[in-house]
């Protein structure tokens, strides 16, 4: 019997006119100001005008389908967007018109937290609420230990040493980074815990490098964050005398605003500044590697 595949994720604006929507979503319906409206649109011009998110979200949906059909399973694969369309209720309901019954949920960020991986379960119960039709869903977390996602950050970052001279490759500083998140969150659910583990597993198969972790993107208000942040350690290193680092945003898995412009512009200009060298891995998008362990990941949730 055919299953519904739905690939959750944050989601982001296809386009410029998109954006003014994209945030007050985002907001919780509160529309941005003017010039909050402005900055952010500014960002999005410096990447392209647009969030590449929704379309490689889509393309790993698709490639995620394609590996695991081949593999005997029968999948349609879906999309749902927590803040940009498509929408997640909009997903939930496209699958319900194709006369699917179960869906397996695969939230597309590794570290788990009421935060992330959190809201994608309940947007998906809420979106299946008051709806007379019913769909079974389950959903696939937890999966920032398994070897072949370690696998594919590590092929990841020995791509980017690439971009050092040889001579300066054993020298560079890894900065492995998550999304930050309040205090008042991550100390009550696994989410620091997760991103520490996952980055001792990368490094133990990577030889003696330096490796540090940082938190990137915090959002605004009075709430104390998670940190360190990648500025501050940036601040420290540049202190010790280094002057090379690659940064591991191991905590997304593929390119959008806190990719290409957090890092790409920001801290690069940061470490610019500091007369540094700032370096990141390309984003694992479509890695092989990293599609075999969602589908792999996916089988063993089928299996219990």
């Amino acid at each position: 019997m055919m299953k519904a595949l739905l690939l959750l994720a944050f989601g982001g604006p296809r386009s410029l006119t998109e954006v003014e929507a994209f945030l007050t979503r985002l907001f919780g319906g509160r529309r941005p100001s003017a010039e909050q409206l402005e900055r952010v649109k500014e960002r999005y011009r410096l990447i392209g005008g647009s969030s590449p998110l929704p379309e490689i979200t889509k393309r790993q949906a698709q490639a995620l389908e394609t590996r695991l059909n081949a593999r005997g399973h029968s999948f349609k694969s879906y999309v749902g967007m927590r803040y940009g369309h498509p929408l997640i209720e909009e997903a939930v309901k496209e699958i319900l018109r194709d006369k699917i019954e179960e869906a397996i949920a695969v939230p597309m960020a590794p570290f788990r937290s009421r935060a992330s991986t959190g809201t994608y379960i309940e947007e998906v119960n809420r979106a299946k609420e008051g709806l007379t039709e019913k769909m079974a869903v389950s959903f696939v977390v937890g999966w920032h230990l398994h070897p072949l996602f370690l696998e594919a950050v590590r092929e990841r970052i020995q791509e980017g040493l690439m971009g050092f001279p040889p001579t300066e490759r054993e020298k560079v500083h890894l900065i492995f980074t998550a999304h930050s998140l309040p205090k008042s969150i991550v100390e009550k659910d696994p989410y620091v815990q997760d991103f520490e583990t996952s980055v001792r597993g990368v490094v133990e198969g990577i030889g003696p490098l330096t490796s540090h972790l940082a938190f990137q993107s915090k959002g605004g208000g009075p709430e104390e964050w998670a940190g360190p942040d990648v500025e501050s350690l940036l601040d420290g290193l540049s202190q010790e005398k280094v002057r090379n680092v690659l940064v591991v945003p191991i905590g997304f898995v593929s390119d959008h605003i806190e990719i290409l412009y957090d890092i790409d512009v920001v801290y690069r200009k940061k470490a610019e500044s500091l007369r540094m060298v700032l370096k990141r891995t390309p984003s694992l998008n479509l890695s092989e590697r990293f599609i075999d362990a969602l589908a792999d990941a996916v089988e063993k949730h089928m299996t219990g």
